[in-house]
């Protein structure tokens, strides 16, 4: 969906429709910042990222929206979601403004992709009022990078007998997974363009990244075949997770770990509320440029203590994040969640009776703070909270939200 959060301001307020618009977030907590924009402001040189101040120098008559209406934004995400269930369910979000369909098995009735495609953006305009751009290809890579080539409003077509023409040529920063610090290193070593990467020896990528150069390798030849969720399934995976921006930007990997640790004590007491278990985490950052970056796995058990999950979610964090700029806010999040009392499969090598005591122990902790106030007991490492907003604990034991 095109400048999304921007796009259904002008919705719920037709007169700013053909007006700069920019949505901000609040300036006191370190959020008076662009997190989206309309087309009208990007004339005017106005970018995501940009200050509040600086776009008032760049465009004194744009309508700031200081206060963005988040619950409208799931909501119209939810309806594009219902208007692509009537041609398929294999719908995957990916964030609120972006899913991946597969439609193979609508083609026999509703016709060819690309006038599914049309379709939708028909339908999207004309109930939503948005507009969408979207890519049709044979492989989720290509499918989302067709729907960045043109915008708004338009259907990129890459298939198998055009994709080395069209994608080919394009810097190898297009590929998903490709960010700064992997563009530089393959750039260093000659690989500027989707081409090169796919024309590279798949051993010298995988000796360069890892097992990120095979799966970039096969991203660039068409070869990935990651499939596309069932709707359904993804909906019934519940999930409880917690995200905060940080007053300053984070630039060492001590401030990621108390930050991740202090969040996952939110989610570890909410897990034991609800007598659950998580089976997997999720690690969502974005940096000071306000680019997103997503990692998940699955746990080899299921945890609930709020020190084991962090510490999950650190090691996912160093494996995964460059550090090719600092970082302003993270997500912790669990998922494949299970009830408590389940079976579960245990390693040997492991040590659950130490896990176990330190359940309890965080459990004890809990109901302390629960009846005498909060924070009265904490972890020594979470005393020194300087990167943390005043208002980061208002959510802790009020079950409104996972």
């Amino acid at each position: 969906m095109n400048n999304f959060y921007a796009s259904v301001e002008c919705v719920l307020d037709p007169s700013i429709k053909d007006k700069p618009v920019a949505v901000c977030g609040d300036e006191k907590e370190r959020h008076g910042i662009v997190v989206a924009r309309n087309y009208k402001a990007r004339e005017y040189g106005i970018t995501v990222g940009d200050p509040v101040w600086k776009i008032r120098k760049k465009c004194p008559d744009v309508v700031i929206v200081d206060k963005p209406h988040y619950e409208k934004y799931s909501e119209y995400s939810m309806r594009a979601k219902e208007i692509y269930g009537r041609y398929t369910d294999y719908i995957e979000p990916m964030g609120l403004d972006e899913c991946w369909l597969d439609v193979t098995e609508s083609i026999r009735l509703f016709g060819k992709p690309a006038k599914i495609a049309d379709e939708l953006r028909e339908t999207i305009k004309k109930e939503l009022g948005l507009t969408i751009s979207v890519g049709v290809s044979f492989t989720k890579t290509f499918a989302k990078l067709g729907s960045d080539l043109k915008k708004p409003d338009a259907t990129t077509i890459i298939s198998k007998s055009n994709f080395k023409k069209i994608v080919w040529p394009l810097p190898v920063s297009s590929i998903i997974g490709v960010g700064r610090r992997t563009e530089k290193l393959l750039n260093k070593y000659f690989i500027n363009t989707v081409g090169d990467l796919a024309n590279e020896k798949v051993e010298r990528l995988e000796q360069l990244l890892g097992k990120n150069g095979i799966s970039l390798y096969n991203a660039a030849n068409g070869l990935d075949d990651d499939p596309v969720s069932k709707y359904d399934e993804i909906e019934e995976v519940k999930s409880i997770s917690h995200g905060i921006t940080t007053v300053k930007d984070l630039e060492t990997e001590e401030d990621v770990w108390k930050t991740m640790l202090m969040l996952t004590q939110e989610i570890a007491w909410k897990l034991r509320s609800k007598n659950l278990r998580a089976g997997g985490i999720s690690v969502s950052i974005r940096d000071s440029e306000l680019m997103w970056q997503q990692y998940r796995r699955k746990l080899k058990t299921t945890e609930q203590s709020a020190m084991s999950i962090a510490k999950h979610a650190y090691e996912l964090f160093k494996e995964k994040y460059d550090w090719h700029k600092p970082v302003r806010n993270v997500t912790v999040g669990t998922m494949y969640l299970v009830p408590d009392d389940e079976p579960v499969e245990l390693n040997i090598l492991d040590n659950y009776i130490k896990d176990e005591k330190i359940e309890k122990l965080e459990s004890v902790v809990e109901k302390i703070n629960e009846k005498y106030g909060e924070e009265v007991v904490t972890m020594a490492t979470l005393l020194d909270d300087s990167n943390l907003p005043k208002a980061r604990r208002k959510i802790k034991y009020n079950d409104e939200k996972d």
